[in-house]
C-alpha cells in the first residue's frame, strides 16, 4: 500500500475516524491494539508473508529489552545484546546481502580456478527491512546504554515498531521519542492537523510533480540499454537528484502530516539539503535520521574524533561505507558513500568551509555528480557513465533534445517553472520548516500558496507512473 494510491486514500479515511472514535472512548490498549492490526495489513499488502519478519524482530528486541534490565551481570548483557545484534542483523543480512557476499566469493574465488561454493538465491527484499531494523536495534543498544527504560506493555511496543506512516521509508525513530507517545491519550488539535495537511500537501506535490516527471527524464537516460553523452550524464545526474529528494523527502513529510493527524510527532528528516554549505552541513540535512542513526551507533562508539586524527579520518570512511551499503547490495553504493566519506575528510582537513560562498556551488556540483554511482545499476554502467562525462568531444544537444522531445518540452518548460518557484520556497525556508514559513503570513498569502500547489498538482501531476517511492527499495 502506498501513500499516492486510491487505496490507501480509502484505507486511511477509514482509519482515521475509527482512530479517533477508538482514541476518546476506549482504553489505550485498545487503540494502540488497532494501530498495530492497521499497520500490520498496511504493510501486508505487499505481502503478508513477510509480516513475520516484524513480528519476529519486534518479539526478539522486546523480551531481550526487559530481560537488560532484570540482571547487573555485564557479560549477561552483553549476551542478550549480541543476541539482538545477531537476529536483526542475520535476517537483514539473508535477506538484503546474501546474493551479493556470495557473488563477491564466486568472483573471488574463480581467480583461482575453483569452482563457486554456491549459486545466487532468488530472494524478495521485505519492504522497509532497513528502517525497521534499525528502529528495533536502536532500542535494545538503547536500553543496554542505560538510556531508556524498557517498556513493559507489549502493544505500545509493537505498535511503534511497526507504525505505518513511518514503517517502510522512514524516519528511523528512537524509542526515546517515539514509544512515549503510545502511551499518551491524544486530543485532537487543531492547528497540528492543519500543520499536517500543510506537510501532506508540499508531500505530494514533491512526489508527482517533481520526482515523478524528472524520475522519467531521468529513467529515460540512465536506460541501461542507452549509451548517453557528456551532457546528457550531467543532466541525468541533475534530474535523479531532484527525483530521489522530491521523491525521499516527499514521503518523510507525508508520513509526518498522517502523524501529526494522528497526534504524534516525528522528527525532521531532510532541511533543504541543497542548500548545505558543506559536506558536513549536507548530512545534517540529508536523510537525518539515517545520519544520527549512523553517528551514533558506529562512528562514536568507533572512537569518533576522540582519537588521533588519522583515526578520525578511517572512522569516518567506515561509517560512510557501511551507508552506503545500508542502502543497497551494490558495489555502487559503496563507492557512493566512500566518495562523501573521502570529501568530507578533505573538507575536515583543509577547512574548506571557510570558503564560504565559494565552496557552496562546489559542494552542490559534487553532491549531484556523485548521485551518479547511486543511480547506475552496476560498476560497468558507472564506469561508461564517468567515460561520457569526460569525453569533452561528445557533448552535443541532440540527444538531451530528442529525450525531452519524448518527454514534451511544454511540459519540461512549464516544470523549469515550477522547480524555480519551488527552489525558491526551498531558499526561504532553509533555516525554518514550511509550517514555521506561512506562521504569520496573512490568510490571503497562505490560501494562495495552498490553491497554487493544488493546481500545479492537477496540471502536472504524473498520475501514469505506478505508485511507489524510491526507498521502498533500501
Amino acid at each position: 500500500m502506498v501513500f499516492n494510491s486510491t487505496v490507501f486514500l480509502v484505507f486511511f479515511i477509514f482509519f482515521y475516524f475509527l482512530y479517533w472514535r477508538i482514541n476518546n472512548k476506549y482504553s489505550l490498549n485498545a487503540r494502540n491494539l488497532f494501530i498495530l492490526i492497521a499497520s500490520y495489513v498496511f504493510y501486508g499488502w505487499w505481502d503478508w508473508r513477510f509480516l513475520g519478519l516484524i513480528v519476529l524482530s519486534s518479539a526478539v528486541d522486546y523480551f531481550i529489552g526487559l530481560q537488560l534490565t532484570k540482571t547487573d551481570n555485564k557479560l549477561r548483557q552483553k549476551t542478550l545484546l549480541l543476541i539482538s545484534l545477531v537476529v536483526n542483523l542475520g535476517v537483514l543480512g539473508f535477506f538484503k546481502y546474501f546474493n551479493f557476499f556470495i557473488d563477491g566469493l564466486n568472483s573471488l574465488l574463480s581467480q583461482f580456478n575453483i569452482h563457486p561454493v554456491s549459486q545466487s538465491l532468488e530472494i524478495i527484499l521485505p519492504v522497509g527491512i532497513s528502517f525497521y531494523t534499525f528502529q528495533t536495534l536502536s532500542y535494545t543498544i538503547d536500553i543496554y546504554r542505560g538510556k531508556i527504560k524498557p517498556t513493559e506493555n507489549i502493544l505500545s511496543f509493537f505498535a511503534f515498531v511497526s507504525f505505518f506512516p513511518q514503517l517502510v521509508a522512514g524516519p528511523i525513530e528512537r524509542a526515546a521519542h517515539l514509544l512515549p507517545q503510545f502511551k499518551d491519550r491524544k486530543t485532537f488539535n487543531h492547528f497540528t492537523s492543519v500543520k499536517g495537511l500543510r506537510l501532506l500537501l508540499l508531500g505530494f506535490f514533491k512526489k508527482v510533480v517533481i520526482a515523478d516527471n524528472f524520475g522519467l527524464l531521468a529513467n529515460s537516460i540512465f536506460n541501461p540499454e542507452n549509451s548517453p553523452s557528456g551532457l546528457t550524464v550531467f543532466l541525468g545526474a541533475c534530474f535523479f537528484a531532484l527525483q530521489i529528494y522530491a521523491d525521499f523527502s516527499g514521503y518523510s513529510d507525508i508520513a509526518i502530516g498522517i502523524s501529526r493527524l494522528l497526534g504524534f510527532d516525528l522528527m525532521i528528516n531532510f532541511k533543504t539539503p541543497y542548500f548545505a554549505k558543506s559536506f558536513g552541513d549536507f548530512w545534517k540535512r540529508w536523510h537525518i535520521s539515517l545520519s544520527i542513526w549512523f553517528r551514533d551507533y558506529v562512528y562514536i562508539p568507533l572512537g569518533g574524533s576522540r582519537n588521533p586524527i588519522s583515526r578520525t579520518y578511517l572512522n569516518l570512511i567506515i561509517t560512510f561505507l557501511l551507508s552506503g551499503l545500508w542502502h543497497g547490495a551494490n558495489v555502487t553504493f559503496l563507492i557512493w558513500g566512500g566518495l562523501h566519506g573521502l570529501l568530507l575528510i578533505i573538507e575536515k582537513k583543509f577547512r574548506l568551509i571557510k570558503l564560504k560562498s565559494v565552496y557552496f556551488p562546489f559542494v552542490l556540483l559534487l553532491v549531484i555528480l556523485f548521485w551518479i554511482p547511486f543511480r547506475a545499476e552496476n560498476v560497468e554502467l558507472l564506469n561508461s557513465y564517468i567515460k561520457a562525462l569526460f569525453s569533452f568531444s561528445n557533448y552535443s544537444t541532440n540527444e538531451i533534445m530528442q529525450i525531452l522531445s519524448d518527454f514534451s518540452i511544454r511540459r519540461f518548460i512549464a516544470l523549469i517553472s515550477v522547480l524555480t518557484a519551488f527552489l525558491s520556497l526551498e531558499y526561504f525556508t532553509r533555516n525554518k520548516g514550511f509550517d514555521e514559513f506561512l506562521i504569520g503570513k496573512k490568510t490571503w498569502f497562505r490560501y494562495l500558496i495552498y490553491y497554487l500547489i493544488i493546481v500545479t498538482i492537477i496540471l502536472l501531476g504524473n498520475f501514469n507512473v505506478k505508485p511507489s517511492f524510491i526507498y521502498f527499495q533500501f
